[in-house]
């Protein structure tokens, strides 16, 4: 049984053989339309991926799981208070709701100052300046380039003057030439300096002529969001020190994080809760405090790099399909070729499948063999584009550099496999349904 199996595979192995012998410009055709489908797909689906990589990173640059609370003012009246009271947290409350607030929720306070003039001495700039404390690090991704460092404990402690600059900032103020190229993701220029033996770290920085050491600069990061001015152009220091020279404990703004993203809903609910207690608000008021809560936009931002995926996938698989239309045609015709041929196998008591066999093989191994060039073609653009330096392509900045996964490669080869049977299923079937007493009148 196993053996008449294997006599049966291989007829039909030689019976494709020697059609595609014959049939050498067509294969060729053939395979480089499948190529050129393939590449297709593959390079638009890479270019995808890159996107949606490109705006995971833009949106982890503002930090990850975060909502910033600004407060406003009520709109109900609570507990005999009127309506319309604003309401404004100072500095002492970030500790108050810490004790207070649950779980594994991080709360931080910043106080905001815009057009403040920053200066070396030699070039002035107006920028903007934060006072907060050292947990803004992580919570903001806000790291320092090598050789500096971000705020700690012990500045705020000891009300020192030490500041954490935006590299953009850095390069406006101390860098030998004043940048001239802007990014398309930042407001800044696109080279990054190295700084080495020159870096401000160390240097001082003039803060409304208020002298300040640079402790740190900030490590440059895509962020495409922002609720102020952009990381990479701001001034950070410590709030107490911040307090000091301004005189303003006001809080400009909250900013909560929580470890899991379905943690996000209950911690505002919480924090509501525990500022409507101390100001004496309705926590339910919609009015009261404003909230921008970037677990929502995170998924509103999936769903819509999805949507771009799914568009390019689509695009490129109807062009594979217009190249499996190709091979399927060429099936046609060579069942049309061999109508007689195949009339004569059969009346000879040649099986059904020595008949559809090789149609169906021919198709299937067409459609991988150009799917294997398009893929080896595809590989090496992709890895040529990836070495394009973003910083300097204000368009490969944007669309990030493409990426090729594994679920690209099998979404790919799926609808190969499927193209190239349906390809050669449809003309195998018309040829095993041949009349073998009609071919004998066929010209």
């Amino acid at each position: 049984m196993h053996s008449m199996s294997r006599s049966h595979i291989g007829l039909i192995f030689y019976l494709f053989l020697r059609a595609s012998m014959l049939q050498k410009k067509r294969a060729v055709l053939t395979v480089a339309a499948i190529a050129w489908g393939t590449v297709a797909i593959l390079l638009l689906l890479a270019f995808g991926e890159g996107l949606k990589n490109q705006f995971n990173k833009g949106r982890k640059g503002m930090g990850e799981n975060i909502a910033v609370i600004w407060p406003g003012e009520t709109s109900k009246p609570w507990k005999g208070l009127p309506a319309g009271r604003p309401i404004r947290p100072v500095a002492d409350d970030i500790s108050y709701i810490r004790a207070r607030i649950q779980g594994d929720t991080e709360v931080i306070g910043e106080i905001n100052q815009f057009g403040v003039t920053l200066s070396n001495g030699r070039r002035n700039i107006s920028g903007n300046v934060t006072g907060t404390t050292y947990e803004y690090r992580d919570m903001r991704n806000n790291h320092a380039q090598s050789g500096g460092r971000f705020l700690d404990p012990m500045d705020e402690v000891k009300k020192r003057r030490v500041a954490f600059i935006g590299d953009k900032t850095a390069e406006d103020i101390f860098s030998p030439e004043p940048p001239t190229e802007k990014s398309f993701l930042s407001t800044g220029p696109v080279r990054n300096i190295v700084w080495g033996e020159n870096s401000p770290v160390g240097k001082t920085l003039y803060i409304n002529d208020t002298p300040y050491t640079i402790i740190g600069i900030l490590q440059h990061k895509i962020q495409m969001g922002s609720y102020k001015s952009p990381d990479e152009r701001g001034v950070t220091i410590p709030m107490n020190t911040f307090i000091a020279q301004f005189g303003d404990q006001q809080l400009s703004n909250f900013v909560l994080h929580v470890k899991q993203p379905d943690q996000m809903k209950d911690a505002v609910q919480r924090f509501r809760e525990i500022l409507g207690a101390r100001y004496q608000f309705d926590p339910e008021d919609p009015k009261v405090v404003s909230i921008w809560d970037t677990v929502k936009s995170s998924k509103m931002m999936s769903n819509f790099t999805l949507g771009i995926q799914l568009f390019l996938g689509i695009i490129g698989s109807l062009t594979l399909f217009i190249g499996g239309i190709g091979v399927a045609n060429i099936m046609y015709a060579v069942v049309k070729e061999k109508t007689r041929e195949i009339g004569i196998q059969m009346a000879l008591g040649a099986r059904r499948s020595w008949i559809t066999g090789p149609f169906i093989l021919q198709g299937l191994v067409f459609t991988m063999l150009g799917g294997a060039w398009g893929m080896v073609i595809s590989i090496i653009l992709v890895i040529l584009l990836g070495l394009l330096p973003l910083e300097k392509n204000q368009a490969m900045q944007f669309l990030g550099k493409p990426t090729l996964s594994w679920q690209i490669g099998f979404a790919t080869a799926a609808i190969l496999g499927l193209i190239g049977i349906l390809a050669g299923y449809f003309p195998a079937r018309r040829a095993a349904s041949v009349d073998p007493a009609e071919t004998l009148r066929y010209e």
